[in-house]
């Protein structure tokens, strides 16, 4: 079972953790890390000869032209992932609209090359947020990987389906959908297999639950990480509690937890779990 690896090329000041503590204002007065960080992750992925989805910040891009034609260069898909890391649902269909084509094209015009899917900052695109479903279809891209099928304080829509499926019959647009991964257990969706959930949870649970979606379900299964997740010297920040435990936890352990994964299962870039039709 091929199974869709991603990566979310944003700054570790860029997570909605620490988006109240460091307004967008200081981005450029800070330390930028976002290079080195992608580099480790490009050659942790090359020692395991493995492809991914590197959604792309186009405030990274537009700073960092080479980084995102490394990329390129070494074999993988670049998508989009916005350009200033808003949430979608607090912005306007055209603002929404506007930041999103801005972003595209930044990373086109830096790698040559079309780009074909986005996934929203925070996994925003929610039961708020449906509007932005079209826009993207008008923009041109050909799938998405936003939506999580849980609850959450800032995300979720827990009654989306799980698995990849076209958005066509449900809004009208030719978008293909990859929801993050969940597993059914006790009634519930169950997140795994990415950030926050693949740093804390332990390994026998990010297993059991990955065999679970591939072999019981035969679903693939759609994994994520941040490059600032790789890189425990980052500067701190005076977070509160929620948001400390959730950007700081196991970030020692990231590279460890990723190797581990991508030696036990098999993954490619989203783009290649598009169907035909798609």
């Amino acid at each position: 079972m091929r199974n869709g690896l991603s990566v979310d090329v944003e700054d570790y000041f860029h997570a909605e953790a620490v988006s109240a503590t460091v307004p967008r204002e200081r981005w450029d007065t800070l330390e930028s890390r976002v290079v080195s960080n992608t580099h480790r992750v490009l050659e942790l992925l090359a020692r395991c000869g493995v492809r991914a989805t590197f959604f792309g910040l186009g405030w990274v891009a537009e700073r960092f032209p080479e980084l995102v034609r490394d990329i390129h260069a070494a074999g993988h898909e670049l998508g989009c992932h916005s350009y200033w890391h808003r949430l979608v649902y607090t912005l306007t269909p055209e603002e929404f609209r506007e930041d999103t084509h801005r972003a595209k094209r930044v990373i086109e015009d830096a790698a040559g090359v079309a780009v074909l899917g986005y996934r929203a900052p925070t996994f925003s695109l929610t039961g708020r947020s449906r509007w932005a479903v079209p826009v993207l279809a008008e923009l041109g891209f050909r799938y998405d990987s936003s939506i999580f099928p849980i609850r959450h304080d800032y995300y979720g829509i827990p009654d989306h389906p799980r698995f990849p499926l076209s958005l066509s019959a449900q809004h009208g647009v030719p978008l293909y959908e990859f929801p993050l991964s969940t597993w059914r257990l006790l009634g519930m969706n169950l997140p795994f297999g990415g950030g926050g959930y693949l740093r804390v949870l332990p390994w026998f649970y990010t297993r059991r639950a990955l065999l679970h979606v591939n072999h019981r379900e035969r679903q693939p299964v759609i994994a994520y990480s941040h490059p600032w997740e790789l890189d425990p010297e980052q500067p701190r920040f005076p977070l509160p509690l929620r948001a400390r435990l959730r950007h700081y936890t196991n970030l020692r352990r990231m590279a460890d937890r990723v190797s581990t994964l991508l030696d036990h299962f098999q993954f490619v870039p989203l783009r290649e779990l598009l169907p035909t039709e798609a």
